[in-house]
């Protein structure tokens, strides 16, 4: 993926997943990460949204980024994303990548 290229190429060790329970799974199995940036409209067993709700209640330590490409779940994102802000689709990789360095300086 061009983005997950992008953000190595920034010096960031990324992992990526096809879904969001694959993404759980590696956080259940104690994968370290510092922030998960999670698409809202990703499907599976769960959800981008229940992904999300996942992490705040059991890795209250991993801050969150959002993003959707749907205006309504751009917005309901911001509740569910406490340590960290929302983007809507499209976005530019270097806008992403500079979210990611705010987040990481608190």
């Amino acid at each position: 993926m061009a983005l997950a290229a992008y953000l190595r190429e920034c010096g960031y060790a990324v992992l990526e997943t096809d879904n969001p329970a694959e993404a759980r799974t590696l956080l259940e199995a104690g994968t370290k990460a510092d922030v998960a940036f999670i698409d809202l409209e990703a499907t599976g067993q769960i959800d981008g949204f229940g992904l999300a709700h996942w992490i705040r209640k059991t890795r209250p330590d991993l801050k969150v980024l959002l993003t959707s490409g749907v205006r309504r779940a751009a917005e309901t994102a911001g509740d569910l994303c406490e340590q960290g802000p929302h983007l809507a689709k499209p976005y530019e990789h270097r806008d992403l990548e500079a979210q990611i360095r705010r987040l990481l300086a608190r």
